[in-house]
């Protein structure tokens, strides 16, 4: 074959062989080709089951995850979840919420199957793109009552708290509203890998445990990890120390000082956390 033949991309063919043929267009340069979604697109649910798990998410989870499910500033964004795109009805997202992510800080909740359903219809109302397409960014959280926020607060939480002793000041110490109601919510960030932003204005003691070994000597220390199969402490010169479970043997105590509001957690009705916010930003 020529020079010219060789410059132009052209192939010497054997007698006998057939012509080699061109490469087959990508799928992507053919005509006519529809690059399917990059995000599962899901039919329209039913607008009453959606208004239900709307009702629910906003009681048990916009707190740390926004009420739009894009993330707060305690819970990650739900919405750009790997399970949560990957789930269809909710199949996936139950076992998350009924068993908690204690390594992560989520407590878990005691909701049926059908009620995380309907969470799971709402999460997948919202449209997925490739930016906040759904974003929904309120004019202001401060829409209670501070006089029933106070009364509530004298109810649920003056037994630990006082306005005039560790609160004292409290509403002071936050730029944004929604800041202070994650933080009274969610103390030390519930959901968040690493210090919460919270932690910069308010204190948030750590959580401890007590491990007693079978001999009846007790070792305590900062709580590290914790699940079934081992339990870490960090010890007060900054080692770790590490125990292999079998049931209840070593005997492992948790204290975590956020528990009371944890506890509070599933208590708390939408108009609950409104009235305690209103109340709480008037600490100056």
């Amino acid at each position: 074959m020529s020079t010219f033949g060789l410059a132009l991309g052209l192939t010497a063919q054997t007698p006998g062989q057939p012509p080699a043929q061109p490469p087959a267009p990508t799928p992507a340069r053919t005509p006519g080709f529809v690059r399917p979604p990059a995000y599962p697109e899901r039919p329209p649910a039913d607008p009453e089951v959606v208004a239900r798990g709307k009702a629910v998410f906003g009681v048990n989870c916009s707190f740390c995850h926004g009420s739009d499910a894009r993330g707060g500033e305690g819970g990650p964004n739900l919405i750009r979840s790997e399970l949560v795109l990957n789930d269809k009805n909710g199949e996936k997202i139950t076992p998350v919420v009924q068993n908690g992510r204690p390594d992560r800080g989520m407590p878990k909740f005691e909701l049926s199957t059908a009620t995380i359903s309907d969470i799971a219809a709402y999460i997948h109302s919202f449209k997925v793109g490739g930016y906040d397409i759904s974003r929904q960014r309120p004019v202001s959280i401060l829409v209670g009552d501070a006089k029933a926020g106070e009364a509530y607060f004298e109810a649920k939480c003056a037994s630990c708290h006082s306005v005039t002793g560790d609160l004292k000041g409290f509403g002071g110490k936050f730029d944004d509203p929604k800041l202070l109601q994650q933080t009274f919510l969610a103390p030390g960030g519930a959901g968040r890998r690493g210090p919460a932003p919270q932690e910069s204005v308010v204190h948030v003691k750590p959580t401890t445990v007590t491990v007693t070994l079978p001999s009846g000597e007790k070792v305590e220390g900062r709580l590290v990890r914790k699940d079934d199969f081992i339990v870490i402490l960090a010890n007060a010169d900054g080692t770790q120390s590490s125990f292999r479970r079998d049931g209840d043997s070593p005997k492992v105590e948790v204290h975590d000082p956020t528990q009371p509001h944890r506890d509070l957690l599933p208590t708390y009705t939408d108009k609950d956390i409104h009235n305690l916010t209103a109340y709480l930003v008037t600490l100056k």
